[in-house]
């Protein structure tokens, strides 16, 4: 969920107009839906033959391509932003993108899509533990109850009992993508409004390719792609027909989206809208791969997302409310939301 950016939302949704609101929030809803084919489509490849690698670069390498030119456009001939924000770029691209994408497709390859987002969604519950232990201050009540509730929630996605089968290295590839999101909202923990949102998606998109082409011809990333014909659904389907549906809707058109989402909605509404991602990619996998998990796992995901929102929640809480700033631990990395997601 990143981007260094943070947009006041419009007068016109401060005067609560119906039309305006219900536009912005359907484009939010949209861009979760489209957000959420990602694992069903990066699947999809998989089982063909192709690695996770070769999959994570093909998507950053074609989203790049694309919104290569509507960046350029943004920047209107103002390229000194990109020398003023190189670092934030850079570290989008190493971290909101690639890294976090990279790790996403590993878990999605041992685990099924809902599970593998499900604990990669746990980052703000990493974030809330971290402070904790470092500063030795009790989180907020409901900021502590929120935390608590996602916990219960991976203990019954895990299905500790064994009713259903968990892949353990799985596992650790979900928990790590959930870190590397915690670490982008520490990045991001600073409102930084000079780069436009378009601009920070396309140039980390842009740096995440490059660096999974380096890590490549390195040899340090296995890149395995295959020609063979994927699966999705019912039907038999050429395999640029997958890379297609990932690099196109699953990321620019999600991008895009989801920019507008922020602009309309506020980023901190739309980040509350984009939990719907979860829901959405749930669905996309049953419908698509035919993969649903188990009803105690279904139980544990809407713990964790309910628990996600009671963090959110009280961080709202707290923003409105400065002087009871002192009392929470978590208030600078989640209280600004950003425009430009780091989600697979």
């Amino acid at each position: 969920m990143p981007a260094a950016n943070n947009i006041t939302p419009t007068p016109e949704l401060r005067t609560g107009r119906p039309g305006f609101l219900a536009s912005g929030l359907g484009t939010a809803l949209f861009s979760s839906a489209v957000f959420g084919l990602s694992g069903s489509f990066a699947k999809s490849l998989l089982e063909a033959g192709w690695s996770p690698g070769a999959a994570v670069t093909a998507r950053l390498t074609g989203a790049a391509l694309i919104l290569a030119l509507p960046a350029a456009f943004a920047l209107k001939g103002r390229w000194h932003k990109l020398r003023d924000n190189w670092l934030t770029i850079v570290l989008f691209g190493l971290i909101g993108v690639a890294a976090c994408q990279l790790f996403y497709f590993n878990a999605v390859a041992r685990l099924s899509v809902g599970v593998a987002l499900l604990l990669e969604y746990l980052a703000p519950v990493i974030i809330v533990l971290w402070l904790w232990a470092a500063s030795r201050r009790r989180p907020r009540l409901l900021t502590a109850g929120g935390t608590l509730l996602s916990l219960a929630g991976l203990v019954l996605v895990l299905d500790l009992t064994g009713a259903v089968k968990v892949d353990l290295i799985g596992v650790l590839w979900g928990m790590a993508a959930a870190v590397c999101l915690a670490i982008y909202f520490f990045i991001t923990a600073r409102e930084n409004d000079t780069l436009p949102p378009i601009v920070l998606a396309s140039g980390g998109l842009m740096t995440g390719a490059a660096v999974m082409w380096l890590a490549a011809a390195t040899g340090l990333l296995p890149m395995t792609f295959s020609a063979a014909d994927t699966t999705l659904g019912p039907w038999t389907t050429p395999w640029w027909v997958s890379l297609a549906g990932l690099v196109v809707l699953a990321t620019v058109l999600a991008y895009v989206s989801g920019i507008m989402a922020a602009r309309a909605l506020g980023s901190k509404v739309a980040s509350f809208v984009s939990l719907t991602e979860v829901l959405f990619a749930v669905l996309w996998a049953w419908l698509l791969l035919g993969e649903l998990p188990g009803a105690i796992q279904l139980l544990g995901g809407v713990l964790i997302v309910g628990g996600v929102i009671l963090v959110r929640v009280d961080e709202l809480r707290a923003a409105a409310s400065p002087g009871e700033k002192g009392a929470g631990v978590t208030a600078s990395p989640l209280e600004h939301a950003n425009d430009v997601e780091p989600v697979p």
